[in-house]
């Protein structure tokens, strides 16, 4: 069984998966990280884009001398996980997404970006700022929401990861997904997973879009079971 390296979702950081985290790191050894800009990570001058993660992950294991692990990828985190298995395969073994959004074009990247904005979050959603800022500790929660608007704009022109892109993805893969999320579809999650040659769907049951939300104890057993 290899190592598991944890990658979470935008605008977030490793630190809202540290709970998941203690519940597998009997099995194997856990690792996890913040992607540029985010957590304890500072602000940097290139643009976020899923290809500039990807990257980022594969310095981070360099780093640390791992050179194959298995991929636990909350939405943002387990397309990127996706998409180092096509491009850099490698590195991967056996992948599990949770909350995963698949789907991009203009109209649903147009959605997103008007929940990520920092003046309409500062005025209707004041505890939810103070919890960006407090996330954020290296780095500016607005530029990150800045950043993470213009990276969803530019996957709404060009979706890194097309439909027939996931039929290459020859990695043992879970996917996953809450029956009570709001943000993606059961009928992208389960296009993709037709589309993938090994997968396996499940439904987290009683669980929205927010990973504290996530009812982490049917989630972690089913990460288990599948790395078996």
């Amino acid at each position: 069984m290899n190592n598991i390296l944890l990658l979470h979702g935008a605008i977030g950081s490793k630190v809202q998966l540290q709970p998941l985290a203690k519940m597998l790191e009997n099995n194997a050894e856990v690792l996890s990280m913040d992607f540029p800009g985010h957590g304890e990570r500072p602000s940097i001058k290139d643009n976020f884009s899923i290809e500039f993660f990807a990257q980022d992950v594969i310095r981070f294991l360099n780093t640390q001398q791992q050179k194959q692990v298995d991929i636990v990828g909350y939405s943002m985190g387990g397309y990127v996980a996706l998409y180092l298995a096509k491009n850099y395969s490698n590195y991967v073994g056996k992948i599990v997404t949770l909350a995963t959004k698949f789907y991009w074009d203009e109209a649903v990247t147009m959605k997103e970006i008007k929940m990520l904005s920092s003046e309409k979050i500062l005025e209707k959603l004041p505890a939810f700022a103070q919890t960006l800022e407090k996330r954020h500790v290296a780095s500016s929660w607005k530029v990150v929401l800045n950043k993470t608007q213009t990276m969803l704009q530019h996957m709404g022109q060009n979706n890194p990861l097309k439909l027939n892109d996931y039929s290459n993805i020859n990695h043992d893969c879970l996917i996953t997904l809450g029956d009570r999320d709001k943000m993606v579809s059961l009928a992208e999650t389960h296009d993709v997973y037709n589309t993938l040659p090994n997968a396996t769907f499940a439904v987290i049951p009683n669980t929205p879009h927010p990973i504290e939300q996530v009812n982490l104890d049917i989630f972690a057993s089913c990460i288990k079971q599948f790395f078996q």
